[in-house]
């Protein structure tokens, strides 16, 4: 069966080839009568409109590029908060009639193709997921003519619109916690460097410590599961009297209790042990974790909104997005 032109609906309606482009396209330059006469004939003869002639017309894809640069074992594999991130914006993009284009920034012969994609036309507006500091693709894509939106406070210096939850604060509160519950030798296990919540949850760390006259105790590690472990060994091993642990993502944290269990330490008792981000394994670890709360699914959709008003020449202010102590059975 052919499928149906604009013609046959033009036909059908009454009208001229014009009004019903500038009916499918959305323009407001048609009376209602009207409008309403070509969206009848729309549905009498089943047309859909073809996407590639329509951008023409309105300078619009209606794709949203979601670059990750992480690489796909890493997405698809461990840790839920990519998983969450990318169903959550592809639901409010979804909501807004858009549509995601999800691409992987895990190696350089990846980014030279984003580069190429996006340098192309092929979407309206990026959104970046896990920046690196050395990662070029910021830096890259802010000088083409696309809106782009940072999920979390860039690591390099380019003024990226962004959404951020309070990693500073959140961090503060889980020392707190630990201080509260008279915890006096607090190591962290802390995030990767290179990034910003890396930076800032170490942050909020030291500066409740200097608060309390007390001095850091600090490993890193790179938001695995495997590197919680390693650090928490490393960690009782150079002071072995720690009796509490501020770990900077509950997927170290897991490692963390691991590596506490074999030493033969008991959580709480001998070493309480809170984490950040309040995935859904948190409850289930032995025991409870402790943890603070980042919204990502607020964030994720902080973001698309954020991108979608600066289509429509909206502002490009930060958002940080608070957090919250969720107390369980570890600290």
């Amino acid at each position: 069966m052919k499928r149906p032109t604009l013609e046959a609906v033009a036909a059908r309606a009454g009208v001229s080839r014009a009004t019903v482009s500038r009916v499918v396209n959305g323009q407001a330059t048609v009376t209602p009568q009207i409008r309403e006469a070509v969206l009848r004939a729309v549905d009498e003869l089943g047309y859909v409109p073809n996407s590639a002639a329509r951008s023409l017309v309105t300078q619009r894809t209606d794709s949203i590029a979601l670059v990750v640069s992480e690489p796909p074992t890493r997405v698809f594999s461990e840790d839920p908060m990519f998983s969450t991130v990318i169903r959550s914006a592809s639901l409010e993009l979804e909501a807004a009639d858009r549509q995601v284009v999800l691409m992987l920034a895990g190696s350089p012969k990846s980014h030279a193709r984003i580069e190429r994609y996006i340098s192309g036309g092929h979407v309206d507006g990026v959104m970046l997921i896990s920046m690196h500091g050395a990662d070029p693709l910021p830096a890259a894509i802010s000088r083409m003519s696309v809106p782009i939106v940072s999920y979390g406070r860039p690591a390099v210096p380019v003024p990226l619109p962004y959404v951020d939850n309070d990693n500073v604060g959140g961090a503060e509160k889980a020392v707190q916690h630990l201080l509260d519950k008279g915890r006096r030798r607090i190591a962290t296990i802390a995030g990767p460097q290179d990034m910003i919540g890396g930076q800032d949850r170490l942050a909020g760390y030291r500066n409740m410590l200097r608060e309390s006259d007390r001095r850091s105790i600090v490993a890193v590690g790179d938001f695995t599961r495997e590197s919680g472990a390693v650090a928490m060994r490393q960690l009782l091993r150079d002071d072995p009297d720690l009796d509490a642990v501020f770990v900077a993502n509950d997927l170290m944290a897991v490692g963390a209790l691991q590596s506490l269990r074999q030493a033969g330490r008991r959580v709480p008792d001998d070493v309480a042990v809170v984490g950040f981000d309040d995935i859904e394994a948190a409850k289930f670890t032995e025991p409870p974790l402790t943890t603070i709360r980042h919204p990502f699914t607020e964030q994720a959709a902080a973001m698309v909104k954020l991108l979608l008003g600066l289509f429509e020449g909206g502002p490009a202010d930060p958002v940080i997005l608070p957090t919250e102590l969720v107390v369980r059975e570890s600290a």
